[in-house]
């Protein structure tokens, strides 16, 4: 089966940077898309980015354009979120997930093997 891990959270002053990582291991299939998605407790889990199966395409909720930056190695073996400028409303558990796909869906329902999460505090 399917399984994602996260690292790299953890506490960080407002404008500063943080780059986490999501290994995968187990696919029972070819074509996936690789996205991020990030939680506050008491709201639902939102966007955040994603990349294709071929790594050549990628898509962005507005509050990370310029500032996240979705990644992965030729395998998506490993994938990365490398934040810029960091602001305290980015305080959340961010979590790795793939969704069977041709394509690059950004709705939640579409993606079915997630991460545990990891806890990312951005500081004022």
């Amino acid at each position: 089966q399917v399984q994602l891990v996260e690292s790299g959270g953890g506490l960080v002053q407002a404008g500063g940077s943080l780059r986490l990582s999501c290994t995968v291991s187990g696919r029972s299939f070819s074509r996936y898309a690789m996205g991020w998605f990030r939680q506050v407790p008491g709201k639902a889990r939102e966007f955040v980015t994603a990349i294709d199966w071929s790594g050549s395409k990628t898509a962005s909720a507005d509050s990370a354009k310029g500032r996240f930056t979705i990644s992965s190695d030729n395998a998506k073996t490993t994938v990365y979120l490398q934040m810029y400028n960091l602001k305290p409303e980015d305080t959340a558990v961010y979590y790795c997930s793939a969704a069977q796909s041709d394509g690059l869906p950004v709705g939640i329902a579409f993606y079915e093997y997630w991460g545990q999460g990891t806890q990312v505090t951005v500081s004022s």
